[in-house]
């Protein structure tokens, strides 16, 4: 099971693909969640914030290595975006944004887009507000997350102002309910948000000294405060897989720098090593060499992207780490594409999109990276 290593970095466009590449824009950020994702066609898309909006390029056949896009939409003083995908596939968009006003003070909210086909157009954008009324506390409104539950109903959490998590979701009829206060400590880190397979939504919340949880426990029900994790990890590391069936497994950074530590509900924190810098993990289950597998990346301590395997549910017998060599800007990001390969997506330190795409050889083996058309 063990990955051998990334091949040199190849960077180059696809010539062979005829896209319409609109007027170059400032290069691509790191979005939060899973910003590649595949579509209900099983075409991967990629997501980026850039100047003014977001970049999407589409595989124009699926798991064929060749793009198009990038596809533009505008959402003006976005400084943060989360992507996420539910079971029907539609892929959420949910925004920081931030307007200057007269005085300066900027104004802050939440804003929200869905796409329903792979390819499409984004529906419009709209704005959910601000659960903060005072001025200082909604100026301090943290980075959205969010999960969609079983019923499709899409859960926006955000923290910040006085402290706790504040909550937003849609109701059955589709329109949207009212902020609703979680409560909670004081939050220390990134906010982490996602649904098991049976749809039922958790959330972390790092604190100070705990991960504070949240849990749904029936299918459109309300989300309970749960027993607290231990310790508390490095601020924005915290992230949610389903490692073991129905069970979610919480992975984190260690805040004075062991390594990667990941536990589940009710056991003990125990260690996977590696030397992760800052930022969140990405995660995923794969199948490799025959073997149920859970495949973590993250931005490592020197700054390059960096992959780990281990056997699913099976992280206390050991991770295998492998530097692939390319620096990158936040966290690189994985999925499988519709053949069931690995394929991670990256910003490079140039703030170029490159993806690789797992080989046909034993083990987890990266091919050479292909940058995305217009970057």
């Amino acid at each position: 099971m063990r990955g051998r290593g990334a091949q040199a970095v190849e960077r180059r466009s696809r010539s062979d693909v005829d896209v319409e590449v609109p007027p170059r824009r400032a290069a691509a950020t790191v979005a939060s969640g899973a910003w590649l994702l595949r579509g209900n066609d099983d075409r991967l898309a990629v997501y980026a914030l850039v100047e003014g909006g977001v970049h999407r390029w589409t595989e124009t056949v699926v798991g064929s290595g060749r793009w198009s896009g990038p596809d533009f939409f505008s959402v003006d003083g976005l400084t943060d975006l989360t992507v996420v995908q539910g079971a029907n596939r539609y892929v959420h968009f949910i925004g920081r944004r931030e307007k200057r006003q007269s005085g300066g003070v900027p104004k802050v909210d939440v804003v929200y887009a869905v796409q329903y086909q792979s390819g499409r157009t984004l529906g419009e954008w709209r704005s959910l507000g601000n659960p903060f009324r005072d001025q200082r506390d909604a100026v301090a409104l943290g980075v959205p997350t969010a999960a969609v539950d079983g019923q499709g109903t899409v859960h926006i959490f955000v923290s910040g102002g006085a402290g706790g998590v504040m909550l937003r979701r849609e109701s059955k009829s589709g329109a949207w309910e009212a902020w609703k206060d979680l409560r909670g400590g004081e939050v220390a880190g990134g906010l982490a948000a996602s649904a098991t397979s049976a749809g039922f939504v958790e959330l972390l919340a790092p604190g100070r000294r705990s991960v504070m949880r949240w849990v749904q426990m029936e299918q459109a029900g309300e989300l309970r405060r749960a027993q607290d994790l231990m310790p508390a990890p490095a601020p924005g590391s915290a992230a949610l897989l389903e490692a073991v069936p129905g069970v979610f497994t919480a992975y984190w950074t260690e805040q004075t720098g062991t390594g990667v530590y990941a536990q589940r509900p009710g056991e003990w924190a125990f260690p996977m090593g590696g030397a992760p810098g800052a930022g969140p993990h990405a995660m995923l289950r794969a199948i490799v060499d025959g073997y149920d597998c859970t495949v973590l990346a993250h931005q490592g301590r020197t700054g390059t992207a960096v992959f780990g395997l281990c056997g699913a549910g099976a992280e206390a017998s050991g991770m295998w780490w492998t530097d692939t060599g390319v620096t990158c800007t936040g966290a690189p990001a994985l999925a499988l594409d519709g053949r069931g390969r690995v394929v991670m997506a990256t910003v490079a330190s140039d703030r170029t999109v490159l993806v690789s795409r797992q080989c046909r050889e034993p083990g987890l083996v990266l091919s050479d990276w292909d940058r995305l058309p217009g970057c």
